[in-house]
């Protein structure tokens, strides 16, 4: 990367130049050998490079990706490679090439003289802030492999857990899109045929169920342009409107109060807080730490502000059990037995146990949310379906017979 710079002598003599350095730290330092004080130092920027950036911004990389990367690290740590070849290695060896560009970027920085915490720090959308002070805090501790098996093993469940639900869902979700797209394409293009057929038979008294068919498809033919129109434009708002404060206490709040649904996610939620916090005390971050990075990661803003909330109180001098206890949001269960965790100093073990607990219960919500979808599915296209061919049969029936 090439650095213009302006700089001064010890003698006061004004220097300008450029230099190419692998990182910003490189370019400083570099400088500073040579005893110059720096008045500016920035990298200089190209039609190229713009347009690389650009086309980088669109790259994304699979959570998949960074845990395959995690539990590499863990093993090579343990196999006693240094941290430096580590990631040389895993930059190398990567298929990813949005992830190689990134390590690469880190095993620079570390050559720089960078900490790995430091390093990955500079790459938010790829290492979270949970990751990067499981690191810093295992550099602290002197455990850097075992924080990484941690977090290798954490993101393997985090990763599994979202798979399973993903997996869970794309069968049904695939079956009520071409449905819906089926039955859009009939309303528009062969019913309004059959209406006019109707229509020029003469047939007064149709069903109340073909009226309404009949009505649906000549709305959607006459205005189907101007409801997609209106459709879009309310995702949109609905989307900028999820992006505010208010916005997403509604959908965090309309998350866990959904029958059924909304125990659901309130045991995921509440198997989330507890494997975070359970991970980051096993990587040596202090509680208050733990809790604040974790109402950062949680995904829903109510139980970030019990999170945020329970972390005033921790630091006022009271502890996680009673603050839970006071959110109807929080298993009675699970407040209880972190309560019975700090008094017999085995909190550690206490999470891990309860996370385990609430990911299975997620596991089982899960099957037993696709065992009723399906056959509530099928039960409610089998009516629609017979309801849209008994609005057409019925009428030309009528017609068959009047003949």
């Amino acid at each position: 990367m090439l650095f213009k710079y302006k700089a001064t002598t010890t003698e006061g003599e004004v220097k300008e130049g450029q230099m190419d350095a692998a990182t910003f730290e490189i370019a400083l330092r570099s400088l500073q050998k040579r005893n110059l004080i720096i008045i500016t130092l920035e990298p200089v920027k190209s039609g190229a490079d713009f347009f690389k950036k650009d086309l980088f911004s669109f790259e994304r990389i699979k959570n998949i990706d960074i845990v395959i990367f995690s539990r590499q690290v863990a093993t090579l740590f343990e196999a006693k490679v240094p941290a430096l070849t580590s990631f040389e290695l895993l930059a190398a060896e990567t298929e990813s090439p949005a992830l190689k560009r990134y390590l690469a970027e880190v095993v620079d920085d570390i050559k720089g003289g960078l900490r790995i915490s430091e390093a990955i720090a500079k790459h938010p959308k790829l290492f979270s802030e949970f990751y990067v002070n499981m690191v810093k805090s295992g550099e602290e501790s002197g455990k850097l492999e075992e924080v990484f098996k941690y977090l290798a093993d954490y993101l393997e469940r985090s990763h599994e857990l979202s798979s399973k639900a993903v997996r869970a869902l794309v069968y049904p979700a695939f079956v009520l899109f071409s449905f819906f797209a089926v039955l859009v394409l009939m309303l528009v293009f062969v019913i309004p045929q059959l209406a006019s057929i109707i229509e020029e038979s003469g047939q007064q008294d149709v069903p109340i169920y073909t009226g309404a068919v009949i009505w649906v498809s000549g709305f959607l033919t006459n205005y189907g342009a101007l409801l997609l129109v209106f459709l879009v434009a309310g995702v949109v708002l609905f989307w900028r409107y999820s992006k505010t404060k208010d916005g997403k206490m509604f959908i965090s709040q309309l998350q866990i109060s959904v029958p059924y649904i909304g125990t659901l996610y309130r045991n995921l939620y509440v198997s989330r807080i507890t494997d975070n916090l359970q991970t980051l005390f096993s990587g040596g971050v202090s509680m208050l730490r733990s809790l604040d990075i974790t109402s950062g990661v949680i995904g829903n803003h109510v139980y970030k502000l019990i999170l945020m909330e329970t972390k005033e109180a921790v630091k006022g001098g009271g502890n996680i059990s009673e603050s839970f206890s006071r959110f109807e949001q929080i298993p009675r269960l699970a407040s209880h037995m972190i309560k019975i965790g700090e008094e017999t100093g085995k909190l550690n073990f206490i999470l891990k146990m309860l996370a385990d607990f609430y990911r299975k219960e997620v596991d089982q919500s899960l099957e037993m949310l696709i065992s009723m979808l399906e056959p509530l599915m099928t039960i409610v296209l089998g009516v629609v379906v017979a309801l849209l061919l008994a609005s057409v049969l019925v009428p030309i029936y009528n017609i068959a017979m009047s003949v």
